[in-house]
């Protein structure tokens, strides 16, 4: 916060928790009035900031020693890209070894993908909620509309620093993990690209969701100006939005199938996220997977009956992590950006 007294050419007041503002919106903190009142906004939110280099640094550091000591292990035993049940012939008589990495490792590389899946709603709970929640609860927000700077130009640097901040943030550890990913994720690790931990912490996902979460929170905290409702209600919606996601994923983009004719094992690539499975016939017509299960004669004439002539297995095989994480991510900033107008329209109509 900002606590030190200072004479102004244009007067000065004092928030009620010490906070100065200047009568010309801070120039103290540069030349014009735009970077007086950055300078303002970093340091009434210096703490969360600092919180923040803390969590990269700190994130960073842990997962650059996780990789060094995975990625040394994969060499001395030669299973890189192996799975306890591979089709690659390189990865033969390997299970044993891919066991151990698993145990040694998986957690620690589950708890880096989790604390990308949590991320989000801490920013919006313990950023964005309190962004304009606590100035409009304690009062403090009129004194900027007595100020030669507008009001939405007050919130523009209110808005804009913590979002910067928070995707500089989020692109670091979701670059970091993702390079750490490259070495032990997905099959040798057992965590998959396509699980709710390994999709959320890789790529623009979790960014997206970043910037979701602080639009949530600001919007909340100008639609209740109570700090904690705004919490407890931007931890609630981004709770339902991601889960929701999780949802509709399966659905972004087109899923590919695999055919399999009859007495032939059904195994899908390294990778491959499946879906739905079921029968096809000798003409490509589908059936479900259930449609001789309540036939009680013998299941196999149940199956010539119908012509079964396969198997077909819908997936998303790993060439489609990337379109379906850019897909939605784009759709998450679209609705951050939907959300970041409302809080100026409705700033504007309440304060001008």
């Amino acid at each position: 916060m900002c606590s030190t007294a200072h004479q102004g050419t244009g007067g000065r007041a004092h928030t009620a928790d010490g906070t100065q503002e200047t009568g010309r919106a801070g120039e103290r903190g540069g030349r014009g009035p735009l970077r007086g009142l950055l300078w303002l906004v970093w340091r009434q939110h210096r703490a969360a900031f600092g919180a923040l280099c803390l969590i990269v640094i700190g994130g960073a550091v842990w997962l650059a020693v996780l990789r060094g000591r995975m990625a040394g292990y994969l060499d001395v035993h030669h299973i890189a890209g192996c799975s306890l049940i591979s089709l690659d012939p390189r990865c033969a008589g390997t299970q044993e070894a891919v066991s151990d990495f698993r145990g040694a490792y998986a957690p620690s590389l589950r708890y880096a993908a989790m604390g990308l899946l949590l991320f989000p709603a801490v920013v919006g709970v313990f950023l964005g909620a309190p962004l304009i929640a606590r100035e409009l609860e304690s009062g403090t927000h009129k004194v900027v509309l007595t100020q030669s700077v507008s009001p939405l130009r007050w919130l523009v640097a209110k808005t804009a620093l913590p979002a910067l901040a928070v995707l500089a943030a989020t692109s670091a550890l979701s670059a970091v993990f993702a390079w750490v990913w490259q070495v032990g994720g997905d099959e040798v690790s057992g965590t998959y690209w396509y699980s709710v931990l390994g999709f959320n912490a890789l790529g623009p996902v979790p960014v997206a969701y970043a910037l979701l979460a602080l639009a949530v929170g600001t919007l909340a905290g100008l639609l209740l100006r109570r700090t904690v409702a705004s919490m407890a209600v931007t931890l609630g919606v981004m709770a339902v939005v991601q889960n929701l996601f999780l949802l509709v994923r399966p659905y972004l983009r087109p899923t590919a199938s695999a055919v399999f004719p009859n007495h032939e094992s059904v195994q899908l690539p390294d990778g491959s996220w499946p879906q739905q499975q079921g029968y096809v016939t000798g003409s490509g017509a589908r059936l479900a997977d259930n449609a001789c299960a309540s036939f009680t004669g013998d299941y196999e004439a149940c199956l010539r009956d119908h012509g079964v002539a396969g198997t077909y297995y819908d997936n998303h095989p790993v060439s489609h992590h990337w379109p379906l994480a850019w897909t939605e991510a784009g759709i998450v900033l679209v609705l951050a950006v939907a959300l970041t107008v409302i809080v100026f329209r409705v700033f504007k109509r309440r304060f001008g």
